[in-house]
């Protein structure tokens, strides 16, 4: 929708959250990990449609909502870790305990779900109904 606004506008917020966790020893690494999947996204993005297949594109969209809705909320973990800093307390080492879990555990689905949608796989698309 008109060029992609609303992904680059997204790209540009959680850009602005990268550059500031940068600074951070505590919170490069997680940057970078952001960062890498977010790129990912974005050149996906540009490929199923650059593919000119809408029914392909749109037969994994499942597929693409998780994969954003995963970058999103490593965004928004990435931001609480940030406004925690260095504050001690069993509250604050809950936050970054869970901006862990999720780095390590949930944003790396992010991966396959993108492999599988840079693929352009035809599956559900070819799929015939009497076959179900």
């Amino acid at each position: 929708m008109q060029d992609g606004a609303g992904l680059t506008l997204l790209q540009q917020k959680i850009n602005e959250t990268i550059v500031t966790a940068r600074q951070s020893e505590a919170t490069a690494g997680y940057a970078r990990d952001l960062d890498a999947q977010l790129q990912r996204l974005v050149e996906v993005t540009a490929a199923l449609w650059a593919a000119g297949d809408a029914a392909t594109t749109l037969a994994n969209s499942t597929a693409y909502l998780e994969a954003a809705g995963h970058i999103v909320l490593a965004w928004i973990w990435l931001e609480q870790l940030i406004a925690v800093g260095a504050n001690p307390g069993t509250f604050y080492d809950g936050k970054r305990a869970a901006v862990q879990y999720f780095y390590r555990y949930e944003l790396p689905k992010a991966t396959t779900q993108l492999d599988l949608l840079s693929s352009l796989d035809r599956t559900a698309v070819d799929a015939q109904p009497d076959w179900f």
